[in-house]
């Protein structure tokens, strides 16, 4: 599973303003709240400044406390245009918040805010370094939504700008942000060098570097940069975070509950920022953990992403009226521009869930159709958040814990499951346990087990032929069609002429169970079985009856 929620690995802070006021405490209360931010201490942050503007209620003090609640995982816009047009209240010239409210349209889905943004930085004369960090910071913020060009060029401005009183480091990791959205790390890792030596935390530039290198799937290096970090700074949560997405990639599920542990116990009980970790809780399939997490700050969010999450958790359940219901409450609240594709294919499982067991042939129909169609869209959109087929195979039944304990068993089978429980990354382990179970004809047990190494290696195509067959002898026949077929789109070019015989089995069985429902695809399978083998008789034979 990946990063359902859009969970946002590049969104672990993106900087802190200097501000250069004559009142030198004034100016560190002001850092504080900075610093808070990039730590992950939202709430924190927010009482901060909040205490600023009960002391004095200027305009840079309402920006500041505005764009707390845009830097927060998920983006509070009404808490955020509320402070930021009181800022222009206090002073309607503010360019500060002028941006603020600019940002807000953006991260809103309104890309007509990019203009608005420029044109308020021209208005500036771009005389203020601070007024043009702030617009490119704006213009790197949301990862749908953004400007990283125009941003660098206002970045390089503000660099330039405040190279006499000595460039703080969040202006050159904030260009380094600007060019990952560019898709340039070369670049982006020479900004955050550049900032390394400036920065009076160097755990924030070494976090932000371990990212990048996870980004260009150079893991030994992102282990690298976030072990750096955590031994700078033990208490830098944004560290932990980023290292349980690592270890979430590994498979290595305990020790990134230990990340998240760490992380909850250095941020703080920001209601977002505890979102943020049931989320997170949820993508280490922790269902437990997130489910507690969620429900203790539910009706301290007012954001409708909450009904989303909820959705998540109760389809993990197999609650499918329940998770419909969240879901559409979430649909029904939510802004149009927030519903992911992800969320449609979510719609499409839940709708695969109620199909099974409706009674009514019309509503099974409708339900079908209405899962095929949603699934569609987040494939289609090349979206990962679920592996949306093999999540229909489990849908569609077999290899539930009972099922598989109610199965037959031997003293091998319970050794291996010993082994697959000490090491749950033990891919050796997890063939013999899958292959002993399909001896015994366990067939729950071998499915359960090739779902397991499927995760764990989604790329080796051998697994998912192996659910494919233990789901045809259990006699489900629907999973078993969806199983060969991943298997079919996950051999390689190089590896077809290796596996012929294999491919051309695969073919058959899709087509074989699929002559009844879908005959056109049933012919173009049995055809390609054929063609891979023209000695397999039971695909010469179904090749002919559907071409009589």
């Amino acid at each position: 599973m990946k990063d359902i929620m859009n969970m946002n690995v590049k969104k672990i802070a993106f900087g802190a303003a200097v501000v250069f006021f004559t009142n030198f405490a004034f100016a560190q209360t002001v850092q504080d709240g900075i610093n808070s931010i990039d730590s992950d201490k939202f709430a924190q942050a927010k009482t901060n400044f909040t205490n600023m503007i009960a002391s004095a209620p200027t305009a840079e003090n309402y920006f500041y406390l505005g764009n707390t609640f845009l830097k927060q995982a998920e983006p509070d816009f009404a808490s955020a245009t509320d402070n930021f047009n009181k800022g222009l209240a206090a002073d309607k010239k503010s360019y500060l918040n002028q941006i603020g409210l600019a940002t807000v349209k953006l991260g809103k889905g309104d890309k007509g805010a990019i203009a608005e943004i420029q044109k308020i930085v021209t208005d500036s004369k771009e005389k203020d370094a601070e007024v043009l960090f702030r617009a490119a910071e704006a213009l790197t913020l949301f990862e749908k939504n953004n400007s990283p060009d125009l941003a660098i060029q206002f970045l390089n401005k503000a660099i330039e700008r405040a190279e006499k009183k000595g460039v703080p480091a969040h202006y050159y990791y904030t260009l380094g942000d600007a060019y990952r959205l560019k898709r340039m790390p070369g670049d982006a890792m020479t900004a955050y060098d550049k900032a390394l030596p400036l920065a009076k935390n160097k755990a924030s530039v070494y976090t932000r570097i371990g990212s990048l290198w996870m980004a260009a799937q150079r893991w030994q290096q992102a282990k690298e940069s976030l072990d750096k970090a955590i031994a700078t700074d033990p208490s830098y949560a944004p560290a932990y975070k980023i290292m349980a997405a690592y270890d979430i990639r590994y498979q290595q599920n305990a020790k990134a509950t230990q990340d998240l542990i760490n992380y909850t116990k250095y941020a703080d009980e920001d209601p977002y920022t505890q979102l943020e970790i049931s989320k997170l809780y949820f993508t280490n399939e922790d269902y437990a953990n997130s489910k507690q997490v969620l429900d203790k700050i539910f009706d301290k969010i007012n954001d409708p992403i909450k009904f989303k999450l909820r959705a998540y958790q109760l389809y993990a359940e197999g609650q499918y009226p329940e998770a419909k219901q969240a879901m559409d409450t979430f649909v029904s609240q939510a802004e149009k521009s927030r519903v992911q594709p992800a969320d449609q294919g979510l719609q499409g499982l839940i709708a695969a869930g109620l199909a099974k067991t409706e009674t009514d042939a019309g509503k099974k129909a409708a339900l079908t159709a209405e899962a095929q169609q949603k699934i569609a869209i987040a494939k289609g959109a090349k979206d990962e958040t679920l592996k949306w087929d093999m999540e229909l195979a489990k849908i569609a039944g077999g290899g539930s814990q009972a099922d598989v304990d109610a199965g037959p068993t031997n003293p091998t089978i319970e050794g291996l499951k010993k082994q697959v429980a000490a090491n749950a990354q033990d891919s050796d382990a997890l063939f013999k346990l899958a292959t002993a179970y399909q001896e015994v004809k366990n067939w729950n047990g071998a499915i359960q087990t090739w779902q397991k190494m499927s995760t764990l290696l989604p790329d080796w195509a051998p697994a998912y032929y192996s659910l494919g067959y233990s789901y045809q002898q259990g006699g489900n026949n629907d999973a078993a069609k969806i199983a060969y077929e991943k298997y079919i789109a996950t051999v390689k070019p190089a590896e077809v002429e290796a596996n012929k015989q294999t491919l051309a089995y695969a073919y058959f069985a899709v087509a074989y169970l699929s002559k009844d429902s879908d005959v056109a695809k049933a012919k173009d399978y049995a055809a390609k079985s054929v063609q891979l083998d023209p000695t397999y008789q039971d695909a010469v034979k179904l090749n002919a009856e559907l071409n009589k």
